[in-house]
């Protein structure tokens, strides 16, 4: 069967959208745009869609993900950036009267304000925000259940990264606190136009428990902050670091199993909450995050 429809256009819908529309992928915004329509049964599948759903789409991009979204649950939240693709969205969702389009920046927006409030993400998340996009929902959207994301392969792999592996840091303990994460496939790079030039992944996180708390996020940014020091060192170089934090985390370790002198990457997240317990919250309330972490 050919490839193109009776117009001479091309039939995967974003490839259509890209001509008729004529859109110039933006790569300051990382846009790489899905082009291979079976992919969207995949995550279709993966997202366990229900008519009772309400979802958000971080990145509509073209909007071929919206659309097939829109198709299957009770309402969907799509959320773009670039004011240029408003047209090709439109074009995607006006058929729908279940869509809720947002023209702005993921990152800045409000989640907690959305209505009706989404219980599951599901998207084709821009490389340079998918982390902070996914680890922002995580906390923003409590009652959110499950996340499905295309990803940057090596974000994939970090925030799915078992302890004391190179990958594995701040973002994996942070998401595998309160989601069972994994990744469940990698995806060539020509599925996207244009190919990026990276490989990307497709990634699910199932919710285990609640985000985890201010003090807990600052002190796992501030264990991961100097890698190649012991945790004890890094948490005392934290901006706020109360007085004598070095010995008290050194007695935490040892008493949740760990020698005084271990280095972040080698706790588990399970760990990183046991020793936020013992520490106590006088230990990690003055702690503050550092500049850009989610």
């Amino acid at each position: 069967m050919s490839g193109r429809s009776a117009f001479g256009l091309p039939r995967q819908a974003s490839l259509n959208r890209l001509r008729r529309f004529d859109v110039r992928p933006n790569r300051e915004l990382g846009q790489n745009f899905l082009i291979d329509d079976n992919l969207l049964g995949v995550i279709g599948r993966e997202s366990e869609l229900d008519p009772a759903d309400v979802v958000l789409e971080v990145g509509g991009g073209l909007g071929v993900l919206s659309e097939y979204l829109a198709a299957r649950v009770g309402h969907l939240h799509v959320v773009e950036v670039d004011r240029a693709l408003e047209a090709p969205l439109r074009d995607a969702l006006d058929p729908f009267d279940n869509v809720t389009l947002h023209l702005t920046d993921a990152v800045s927006l409000d989640l907690r304000s959305l209505r009706p409030l989404p219980g599951k993400v599901v998207a084709n998340l821009p490389y340079g925000v998918a982390a902070t996009v996914l680890l922002g929902s995580l906390e923003d959207l409590s009652g959110a259940s499950l996340w499905i994301a295309m990803v940057q392969r090596e974000v994939g792999d970090r925030l799915a990264a078992a302890p004391g592996g190179k990958s594995y840091g701040a973002t994996s303990v942070l998401a595998q606190l309160a989601c069972d994460v994994r990744v469940l496939r990698r995806v060539p790079r020509t599925v996207f136009c244009p190919e990026p030039n990276v490989e990307s992944a497709l990634l699910r996180m199932r919710r285990t428990g609640p985000s985890p708390r201010p003090g807990v996020r600052a002190l796992v940014h501030a264990a991961f902050a100097h890698r190649r020091k012991a945790l004890a060192g890094s948490l005392a170089l934290a901006p706020g670091a109360p007085e004598g934090v070095r010995e008290a985390t050194r007695a935490a370790l040892e008493q949740i199993g760990h020698p005084p002198d271990a280095r972040a990457e080698r706790l588990s997240p399970t760990d990183f909450a046991r020793l936020a317990e013992s520490l106590g919250p006088g230990s990690l309330e003055s702690l503050r995050p550092l500049g850009g972490q989610p």
